[in-house]
């Protein structure tokens, strides 16, 4: 199997520590979006949104970061799987959380703080900045809320850590302060000290290394 990816993407790094966690047997394909390799004729025929991550699985593509880390564990198996029902549900609930609410807001404030400042697209737009972070800090709030009682948030450690950690990993490079929201903290703490997290974000600072030089 081959991920195409750039590792400094949040939605990169979930795949990369889930398929670390895993031990799923990937090559990984440099793809630099700064430079737009998503954007040629090559890339396009893999994923016509332009975007990575991609899986390539033999004959089958698949992309979306979400639906890649559902096919790695259905693939490898292991502890990552939920073993009911209702804890599936809840796995579910927070991926979904994720993609519709932690990710938009997370993104206002990373295009603004990093992506301009790696692709040369002017200077940060304040506005845009205030509005991700009020977001990100109810968004905060409500999880900080939920991780009561919990050291993961659906429950057992699930692929919903790994995707809500991969996006909290790039809070404090976006100047988005976590420590009102103590519960966040420690969960984070946790799911990063993970080996298969800290590889990700090694791999991210490694990716993002000579674009910033």
């Amino acid at each position: 199997m081959k991920l195409y990816d750039f590792a400094f993407s949040p939605n990169c790094r979930k795949v990369r520590a889930v398929a670390y966690e895993l031990r799923a047997p990937l090559e990984y394909v440099h793809v630099d979006i700064v430079r737009g390799a998503s954007r040629t004729p090559a890339f396009l025929a893999l994923n016509p949104n332009g975007r990575v991550p991609v899986l390539v699985d033999g004959d089958f593509v698949l992309w979306e970061s979400t639906a890649i880390v559902r096919y790695l564990v259905a693939k490898q198996g292991g502890a990552l799987l939920a073993v009911g029902a209702r804890e599936q549900a809840e796995v579910d609930r927070w991926l979904s959380w994720q993609l519709a609410h932690l990710g938009p807001a997370l993104s206002k404030v990373a295009f603004e703080r990093i992506v301009k400042r790696l692709t040369g697209q002017g200077v940060p737009d304040e506005r845009a900045i205030e509005a991700g972070a009020v977001d990100f800090t109810k968004l905060t709030a409500l999880l900080n809320e939920a991780l009561d009682g919990r050291q993961y948030v659906a429950g057992p450690l699930s692929l919903a850590d790994f995707a809500l950690a991969s996006h909290y990993s790039v809070a404090s490079t976006c100047g988005l302060d976590l420590t009102p929201h103590p519960r966040v903290s420690a969960w984070l703490g946790r799911v990063l000290g993970r080996e298969s997290m800290r590889r990700a974000l090694a791999d991210a600072q490694a990716t993002v290394r000579p674009h910033a030089a």
